[in-house]
């Protein structure tokens, strides 16, 4: 049993911890129907408890929003590592002290009879609270901030605040009830002085709490915003503010910098950080930021899963895509800023982490799969994936991977034309596409003899076939286009040219019960598949499950190591840490430091041996008929 008032009484709710604001909504909603007009006053404290509390919420996540906006801030970050799928589990209640604090403020209303009736405004009232603050607040937080550093209070109480690797708007929230008491006391001083005082006000309660958040939240953000020539010109105000560098230092140096706001107080009781003014000035430069050694070039997909990046919602973005209510309403302004991201026509970064002590980094092209295939679109698509890689090649990139569609063969050959327009491109450009195929295989069980393949004359769906043919494994090639068809036999060796057969027609494929889906097919098509057939399927978007006498594979994806950090957002709909296969071709590229680029075509020869070097690197591919996930060995089984 843990120490008392370290555990938050309704941490076992999940969800259903919100019906605690129940009761506040329905008096407002009590008093605003049934009671009459001039009875208004309790009707006005918990309607502004709860604008106050959403306000507050609210503050947070912008703030947090901020420090995700990598695009923008990645040069001024503190701490390189990035927020991992722990932290953000340990903060994932990080909005508990807003539910405590609209308690005791509900509570505090009966007690105290002078905030019945508070003016709009009160000047007076403001100066009183700043006098409060600067002379009781500021110096008690520090007193107290001290003694939870202790060894008892600091391992029943205050471990679990510093136990954030990388701090970050939401983590100011997550800490015990008895610390979040003691900050409630904190900011009720200067509020309730001020009131007793008979200055008190609305706006003064709304100001001072929304700013007591506002610097708690930059304090935490992990971001340097404060520029250091204010502090050059004005040296006394390095004692009046503090910077989120300053704050930092607390968390990862925590016997030092206890203070608030005001690092005067740190000064006073000799507790002040000696790096901390040189350490601001440094991080000031903007040249913080490393080059990554690979990237992975993203899209959007449509319009709602724009919204799942952590520059969005950093817990939405921890769990896999699906498309939930909540995001209803933010849909018109998430087709807004992409608007915006399309006029604007720069690719921008999403995430990022780190494997093997590399850094590797999701840029995104601000397009939506449907745009992709619009004719006039392709040079537009073109030339922001064109100025994606002469940005890396620039940076000092070493291997960049592109994303499903940003590949397609119809828009730019696989990645080949920006290869031949550019020759002496320092940055490998990858399609990940050898590393997929390998997976695909992989699933397939050794014992077939016969499979039917959509999509056959595609990237994919050639290597597959060829592949498969060498193997002796007859493939049912769907496509009308028997000079494509000849084409692909004719790259097979003699020997094995016999077993690829094109078919016209799904009847073709009613006797075979592995069906490799390359192109996507409606329901009435999958009707063709006898009872038990398996889609193994490398189609966006999936198939419908359509049979429920069959069964269907999943994309191919592969999980990546568990050495890899600071990974926090999950790829589209996969899991936590699982990628897609085209995405874990880029990373096996850059670990191997192979210098070649793989483009175009896909080289059968190399299928295997991108297999096993994925593999040797710890990516194991996530699809249940998977040898490598039961086990059995470490090559595909075809």
């Amino acid at each position: 049993m843990g120490a008392p008032l370290s555990a938050w009484p309704w941490e076992n709710l999940g969800i259903f911890k919100y019906l605690l604001y129940g009761p506040f909504v329905a008096k407002v909603l009590y008093e605003r129907f049934y009671e009459e007009e001039d009875s208004n006053n309790n009707f006005s404290w918990c309607f502004h408890l709860l604008v106050l509390c959403g306000l507050r919420g609210f503050l947070h996540v912008l703030w947090n929003s901020y420090s995700n906006m990598l695009f923008l801030t990645r040069n001024r970050r503190i701490l390189q590592q990035g927020v991992d799928f722990k932290q953000i589990d340990k903060e994932w209640d990080w909005d508990n002290f807003l539910i405590l604090q609209t308690m005791i403020a509900s509570v505090a209303y009966y007690m105290f009879p002078f905030i019945q009736n508070l003016p709009a405004w009160n000047l007076k009232g403001v100066i009183a609270a700043l006098i409060l603050h600067v002379g009781i607040s500021e110096p008690l937080y520090y007193w107290v901030h001290k003694k939870f550093h202790g060894d008892y209070f600091f391992t029943h109480y205050h471990s679990l605040h510093h136990s954030s690797p990388v701090p970050e708007s939401l983590t100011a929230g997550n800490a015990t009830v008895l610390e979040h008491l003691f900050l409630t006391l904190v900011i009720g001083i200067p509020i309730l002085g001020a009131s007793v005082m008979g200055y008190g006000s609305a706006s003064l309660i709304y100001g001072y709490v929304l700013i007591f958040d506002f610097l708690r939240c930059m304090g935490h953000c992990n971001v340097e915003i404060v520029p250091h020539q204010l502090f050059e010109r004005f040296p006394f105000v390095r004692y009046l503010l503090y910077t989120p560098t300053y704050h930092s230092l607390h968390h990862t140096d925590k016997d030092s910098n206890f203070c608030l706001f005001m690092p005067l107080f740190d000064a006073i009781g000799n507790t002040l950080n000696s790096k901390s003014w040189q350490l601001h000035k440094s991080l000031c430069s903007g040249n913080s930021s490393r080059v990554p050694d690979f990237v992975f070039l993203a899209h959007i997909v449509d319009v709602t899963s724009s919204m799942h990046p952590q520059v969005c919602l950093r817990s939405f973005a921890s769990l896999p895509f699906t498309t939930r209510f909540f995001l209803i309403p933010f849909w018109p302004i998430a087709l807004t800023i992409l608007l915006a991201m399309w006029l604007w026509s720069k690719t921008f970064l999403a995430s990022f982490y780190y494997l093997r002590g590399r850094l590797h980094q999701t840029w995104v092209v601000p397009r939506c799969g449907f745009q992709y295939f619009l004719p006039f679109a392709t040079e537009g698509i073109n030339k922001q994936i064109e100025q994606a890689i002469l940005r890396a090649d620039k940076i000092g990139v070493k291997v960049i991977s592109l994303a499903a569609l940003n590949k397609n063969e119809s828009l730019n050959g696989g990645g080949k034309l920006f290869v031949d327009k550019h020759p002496n491109l320092r940055v490998r450009v990858v399609h990940g596409n050898t590393l997929t195929a390998a997976v695909i295989l992989d699933e397939i069980p050794k014992d077939v003899g016969e499979v039917f393949l959509t999509g056959a004359t595609s990237k994919l769906g050639r290597a597959i076939a060829l592949y498969l043919c060498r193997k002796k494994v007859k493939v049912l090639m769907l496509t009308l286009s028997a000079d494509r068809f000849q084409r692909i036999q004719k790259e097979a060796p003699p020997e094995y040219q016999s077993y690829l057969v094109q078919v016209t027609k799904y009847q073709a494929a009613q006797n075979c019960k592995t069906w490799i889906v390359g192109k996507w097919i409606t329901p009435r098509e999958q009707n063709w598949a006898p009872r038990g057939t398996h889609f193994h399927q490398f189609v966006v978007p999936p198939i419908l499950s359509f049979r429920r006498d069959c069964t269907y594979g999943d994309l191919a994806a592969m999980r990546l190591p568990e050495d890899v950090e600071g990974l926090g957002c999950c790829e589209y709909t996969m899991d936590r840490g699982v990628v897609h296969a085209c995405h874990a071709g880029g990373v096996v590229h850059s670990l191997e430091g192979w210098t070649h680029h793989e483009v175009g075509a896909i080289d059968v020869d190399r299928i295997d041996v991108v297999w096993k070097a994925a593999l040797k690197h710890g990516l194991i591919p996530v699809s249940s008929g998977s040898t490598v996930k039961k086990g059995l060995k470490c090559e595909p089984k075809i």
